[in-house]
């Protein structure tokens, strides 16, 4: 289970869709490049990102449609 005072901030890239994708995410004030996306899906709220960061950890990644807000889920550093 993450920290839910840790802070949390995604940017990302819009491709011809207009989808986001996250590029990189900063935890607090570390920055981590995303270096890959391992899989995405659609709830009936919420997309989902679980994505391997540049340190090579496994993000798993809320992002709520309506209110653009993100949620770090998951955090899998083994």
């Amino acid at each position: 289970m993450t920290d839910p005072h840790l802070r949390l901030r995604v940017e990302c890239y819009a491709g011809y869709r207009g989808e986001e994708t996250p590029r990189c995410l900063y935890l607090a004030e570390r920055r981590i490049e995303v270096k890959e996306v391992l899989d995405r899906w659609l709830g009936p709220d919420h997309r989902y990102f679980k994505l391997r960061g540049e340190d090579e950890v496994i993000y798993l990644l809320r992002h709520n449609q309506r209110s653009g807000e993100w949620e770090l889920t998951l955090l899998d550093a083994t």
